[in-house]
């Protein structure tokens, strides 16, 4: 079981358009969301999931919405909400910016998309290249797109259209990875992980079969290639698209998949492991007969010397009532934004092994404040390309099609700042 009807609600909730899928809920119910919202918010017990009486009511926000659907018991949740964000994605797409006026400037569209993309009670089609395929923009073409469904609809490749044709078959391969860091004051690490995607741009003509083969440590134990020699990873956490034969994956560690047209995520993962921290920051803070303040704070490079940081961002917390500043740097620029209260510090091109230092100078009419506010952390932005942290690689992409035809895979490999802070002493 799963919905039974969906819900779009203003930030009043008051229904914008809803749609029912199997009746077996008065449609009234939903006038009960709103007052039970507010009064968990109020005894601070707010939940994703309201219930009143058998019914039940799974919600999430997106600007100015709620996009909530109605169920009874022994319903799949997780299914529920995985629609729920599936659908605000389609309709970002279909009009840019997902809010109140979007959704009653398109209604007709509106409408549209909901029949499509969930049938009584269980999502269908919710790849929003497929629906654009039929369900067009313009107003006039909705009616006779109808009767011309496309055979993806109820294909078993749902993702993708039969008939694509480049002049130049390629692959283009995006392997981006994401430091989350967070240091105590005294220099030891609290959190460390890398979050890593795989992300495509394929312009392939027909329908390829793709294979992919990543340094997977499972992989290399099972086909005895796990040596000296060979640097292996171990991925957890993985999700794919739902193109990938997971079947396969599961015996071999495969990763087999007949893939959309154009942009799409492969796969994402998650490594726990412990991570040198690529640019490292320390700080040094020192007042003076309180009235003025002096921060000095040194960058260095902790990764390998032929690879560079572009778009470093470094943002050191200040006082909010620090004024009068003047900085000095060895390397890059310094801007004060009293409306954030933060220095940032910016270096266009940070190669590793290098340490650069900016010291700051600020007039400060109370000490009084900082001992209420407490000092944020440091945090820091960057993006090394050519580089993964993990040590990830893409071993080999094979392309198969019927027609035989060569096509050119291209890797590229980019390193970037997650939520990377440094708290200070």
């Amino acid at each position: 079981m799963s919905a039974s009807a969906v819900f779009i609600l203003d930030v009043k909730g008051k229904p914008l358009i809803s749609r029912n899928y199997k009746g077996d809920i008065a449609m009234s119910e939903i006038e009960h969301f709103m007052p039970l919202l507010m009064q968990r918010e109020e005894e601070g017990a707010l939940a994703p999931l309201l219930s009143h009486g058998r019914v039940h009511f799974l919600w999430i926000k997106h600007s100015n919405l709620y996009l909530v659907a109605t169920t009874l018991k022994n319903a799949n949740a997780s299914l529920v909400y995985s629609f729920l964000y599936k659908t605000v994605e389609v309709f970002s797409e279909y009009f840019k910016e997902l809010e109140e006026e979007s959704i009653r400037d398109n209604f007709v569209i509106v409408y549209e998309l909901l029949d499509e993309l969930m049938d009584f009670g269980f999502p269908q089609t919710t790849d929003s290249k497929i629906l654009q395929e039929y369900i067009t923009q313009q107003g006039n073409k909705l009616e006779t797109a109808k009767s011309r469904v496309p055979p993806t609809v109820t294909n078993a490749v749902s993702w993708r259209s039969e008939g694509i044709k480049y002049k130049k078959n390629e692959v283009f391969i995006d392997v981006i990875e994401s430091v989350n860091l967070l240091v105590n004051a005294n220099g030891s690490v609290l959190l460390s992980e890398i979050v890593g995607t795989i992300k495509l741009k394929v312009f392939l003509s027909g329908m390829p079969e793709l294979r992919l083969g990543l340094n997977d440590r499972v992989l290399f134990e099972l086909t005895g290639l796990s040596g000296s020699k060979n640097k292996s990873v171990e991925l957890e956490d993985v999700k794919f698209h739902q193109c990938v034969r997971l079947s396969r994956f599961d015996n071999d560690r495969t990763i087999s998949f007949i893939p959309p047209d154009g942009d799409f995520e492969l796969m994402s993962y998650r490594l726990s492991t412990q991570v040198k921290p690529l640019i490292w920051i320390e700080s040094v803070i020192e007042k003076f007969s309180h009235s003025r303040v002096e921060i000095m704070v040194k960058a260095k490079g902790q990764f390998k010397k032929q690879s560079v940081a572009n778009g470093v961002e470094i943002s050191v917390p200040v006082p909010s009532d620090a004024d009068s500043p003047k900085f000095k740097t060895s390397v890059g620029s310094a801007k004060y934004m009293p409306e954030k209260n933060v220095v940032i510090w910016s270096i266009k091109s940070f190669p590793g092994g290098k340490e650069y230092l900016m010291r700051a100078h600020f007039g400060l009419p109370s000490v009084e404040k900082e001992e209420v506010e407490g000092r944020p952390p440091i945090g820091v932005k960057f993006e090394i390309p050519y580089f993964t942290v993990s040590g990830i690689q893409v071993r080999y992409m094979k392309i198969i099609e019927k027609s035989g035809y060569q096509a050119l895979p291209w890797v590229r490999y980019i390193t970037q700042s997650g939520d990377y802070q440094l708290r200070t002493s």
